[in-house]
């Protein structure tokens, strides 16, 4: 059995249309998704191979193809459940209330997110995270799947911004489409993910 699966969608490809197109989401599930689950579940199975063997000459290869599938598949499973068709607007609550005291306000922290969502060189994610650490969500760019986030930090709220994620619909554009992807955001899920994160992870760092 391979220890990781392509997780099923809670929506129809085409639930996020006309904001993501039905093409895209398509693609992006089923194909790239889940070319990420495979190269995971094959880097487990080379190293399971190395121990096996004794011949630890590629562990430091396969350690980078775990690190980098691995975080395609955390990332993208975070970001299907980040979005709805009933999603957008902003968030109420204890969310709202927690967004609006650290980031001066939601519009303050909008334009912060998608500033770094735009900036991003190269591929990557825009992420708002709970730092386990200083109690605190903070935006960082993350850079390819794995690369430029510190250790202790929950995502919450995560924006796919490599190509593949927007191209077949926005083209270069990538203004147009973070613009359009905040009328989906899901933040019921970001509002149970960040009550999660600040209750279990309290104490342990």
């Amino acid at each position: 059995m391979p220890t990781y699966t392509l997780p099923d969608l809670e929506y129809d490809y085409s639930a996020l249309a006309p904001y993501i197109s039905p093409q895209i989401m398509e693609l992006h599930h089923s194909k790239h998704h889940q070319a990420y689950v495979t190269g995971a579940n094959t880097a487990l199975d080379k190293l399971a191979e190395a121990r096996e063997t004794g011949n630890f000459a590629l562990v430091p290869k396969l350690e980078k193809d775990l690190a980098f599938n691995l975080g395609g598949h955390v990332n993208h499973s975070v970001f299907w459940k980040n979005m709805s068709p009933d999603g957008g607007g902003e968030p109420t609550g204890v969310l709202g209330d927690a967004i609006a005291e650290t980031f001066q306000g939601f519009a303050a922290f909008q334009k912060h997110f998608t500033e770094a969502a735009n900036t991003i060189q190269g591929s990557g994610w825009a992420i708002l995270a709970w730092d386990s650490l200083g109690a605190r969500m903070n935006v960082y760019q993350l850079y390819d799947q794995q690369s430029n986030l510190p250790a202790g930090q929950i995502p919450l709220l995560q924006l796919d911004m490599w190509e593949h994620a927007f191209y077949l619909q926005y083209f270069n554009v990538k203004a147009n489409y973070v613009t359009a992807w905040w009328n989906v955001v899901n933040w019921a899920d970001v509002a149970a993910r960040y009550d999660r994160a600040r209750t279990q992870t309290a104490g342990l760092l």
